[in-house]
C-alpha cells in the first residue's frame, strides 16, 4: 500500500529512511508548538485552543501534502506570519483575532484560486528577487525586536523609544544563555537544537523558580474557544484589504521559496527547473491554510526545516505523513507547553530571525535603485511594528526609485499598481 501511495522504489529510498525523516523534520520544527501559541496567546485567544489547533492544523497540512503531492514537506503555522496576525493585525490595527482569522481565511482562498488558475507563477515573476528577500529579512528584524522584547533584553524608552532592558534579570540572562545554546547546537549539526533550547530553558527556570511547572501529559484542552470562531464578514472591511494582500503575498514568497528549496535539495526538481506537481503543492498548501483558520491558526504554510528531513533521506510524502502523526501525538503535550515561558521561545524567534536575514546577502547594493528600497522594507518592518507597511513601503519605495531613476521600463504593471495601492492605502485608512 505504501509502496502504491508513495512510490518509494522509485524515489530510491524505504519506509525505515522516511520514518526516520519524518523524525528529523518534526524535531527541527517542533518548536513551533510552544512558540504559536505564546505569539497568538497575546491577542487574547485560549492558548490551550491555540495549542490544540497548532497541532492539528499541523498535521492536516503536513498530511495533504503527502498524500496529494508526494513531498517530503511538513507544514506548520508560519513563523511571521503568527507575529504579523498578532502585532500587526491585533494590537496595532485594533481589530479582534476573530476578524484576524477571516483575514487568514480570505488570503487562503485567493491562495487556493491563483493555485487553482496557474496564476501565481505570473504573481511571484512580478515582484523582484530583492524586494522579496527584503521582506524575508523585514519580517526576521520584526521577530528579533519580538524576542528581544520578550527576553527583557530591550525595553521602551521615553527618551529614545527603545533602550537597554535588565540584563542582570533571570528572563534575560536565561534568553542569552538559551540563544548561544542553539547556536552550539546547530553549528554541531544537531538535530532539535531549536526545541532543545527551548526545553533546556524552561526546564533551569522551572528549577530557579522563574516560572511554574504545569505537568507534561494530559488529554488536548478543548478546541471550542477557537474553533469556527472566524468573522470573514469583519474581514470583508475595506481597511483590511491590505491585510488580506499581506498575508497573501507573505505566504506566497514564503511558501514558493521553501518548496523549491527543498525540492531542489530532495532532487525532485528537473534540469530545467521545472518543479514537478508544483500546483498541487500549492494546493495542499493553500488548503492547509484555510483548515488552520477554521481551527483557530495564523496561516499554514511550508516549513523550510523540511530541509533537515530531506537530508535524512526523505524524497517522498510518506516523510510528511510521518510528522503529521507526530503532530497528533504531541497534542498530549499541552502541559508543557503551557510551563514555557515567554523567554524561553525568545531565543528561537532570534534564531529564526537569523535564517530569514540572511537573504539580504542576495542583493545587488551597487544599484542604489535596489539597495534603497531592500533597506527601507527591511527597517520599516521593526520601526512602525507592522509587516503589512514595511511589504507596503517597499513597493512604493521601489517604484519611485525606478521612475525617478529614468529606469521606468524595468518596472511592470502588477508594481506599479500595487505601489499605487499602498500609497491609496496609507492616505486613506
Amino acid at each position: 500500500m505504501l509502496e502504491r501511495l508513495f512510490q518509494l522504489n522509485a524515489h530510491n529510498t524505504n519506509v525505515r529512511t522516511e520514518i526516520l525523516a519524518g523524525v528529523t523534520t518534526f524535531l527541527t520544527m517542533a518548536y513551533i508548538l510552544f512558540v504559536n501559541p505564546s505569539i497568538l496567546g497575546e491577542t487574547g485567544m485560549d492558548k490551550g485552543a491555540v495549542f490544540v489547533a497548532t497541532c492539528l492544523a499541523a498535521a492536516f497540512g503536513s498530511a495533504v501534502m503527502g498524500l496529494i503531492a508526494n513531498y517530503p514537506i511538513a507544514l506548520a503555522p508560519g513563523m511571521g506570519l503568527n507575529a504579523f496576525f498578532t502585532y500587526t493585525v491585533v494590537m496595532g490595527m485594533g481589530h479582534t483575532w476573530q476578524v484576524a482569522l477571516g483575514a487568514v481565511f480570505l488570503s487562503a482562498c485567493l491562495f487556493f484560486l491563483l493555485s487553482i488558475f496557474k496564476i501565481r507563477e505570473w504573481i511571484i515573476n512580478s515582484i523582484p528577487l530583492e524586494l522579496r528577500s527584503a521582506i524575508a529579512a523585514g519580517i526576521g528584524l520584526f521577530l528579533a525586536l519580538i524576542a528581544l522584547q520578550n527576553a527583557g533584553i530591550v525595553a521602551a524608552n521615553p527618551a529614545t523609544m527603545v533602550g537597554l532592558g535588565d540584563l542582570g534579570s533571570p528572563a534575560a540572562l536565561l534568553a542569552i544563555l538559551g540563544f548561544f545554546l542553539i547556536i552550539g547546537l546547530e553549528a554541531l549539526r544537531i538535530t532539535g537544537a531549536v526545541l532543545i533550547s527551548i526545553l533546556v530553558v524552561t526546564g533551569l527556570s522551572i528549577l530557579l523558580g522563574v516560572s511554574q511547572f504545569g505537568g507534561v501529559v494530559s488529554m488536548p484542552p478543548s478546541l471550542a474557544p477557537t474553533f469556527m470562531q472566524l468573522d470573514i464578514a469583519g474581514a470583508l472591511d475595506v481597511g483590511l484589504v491590505s491585510v488580506i494582500f499581506a498575508f497573501l503575498f507573505v505566504d506566497l514568497f514564503d511558501n514558493s521559496g521553501t518548496l523549491i528549496a527543498v525540492a531542489k535539495k530532495a532532487g525532485l526538481m528537473r534540469k530545467d527547473g521545472h518543479l514537478p506537481k508544483m500546483g498541487r503543492a500549492l494546493i495542499a498548501d493553500s488548503t492547509a491554510a484555510l483548515g488552520g483558520s477554521l481551527l483557530g491558526t495564523s496561516t499554514t504554510t511550508s516549513y523550510i526545516e523540511s530541509a533537515a528531513g530531506v537530508s535524512a533521506g526523505g524524497r517522498t510524502g510518506l516523510t510528511a505523513i510521518v510528522v503529521a502523526v507526530l503532530f497528533l501525538f504531541a497534542l498530549f503535550f499541552a502541559p508543557l507547553a503551557g510551563s514555557v515561558p515567554a523567554f524561553a521561545t525568545a531565543p528561537a524567534l532570534l534564531f529564526v530571525a537569523v535564517l530569514m536575514a540572511s537573504g539580504m546577502a542576495e542583493i545587488e547594493w551597487s544599484d542604489i535603485t535596489v539597495a534603497a528600497p531592500v533597506v527601507v522594507t527591511a527597517l520599516a518592518m521593526p520601526l512602525t511594528y507592522s509587516i503589512a507597511t514595511g511589504i507596503a513601503f517597499g513597493f512604493i519605495t521601489w517604484v519611485a526609485a525606478k521612475t525617478l531613476a529614468g529606469r521606468f521600463r524595468e518596472l511592470n504593471g502588477m508594481l506599479v499598481a500595487l505601489a499605487v495601492f499602498c500609497v491609496i492605502k496609507l492616505a486613506l485608512f
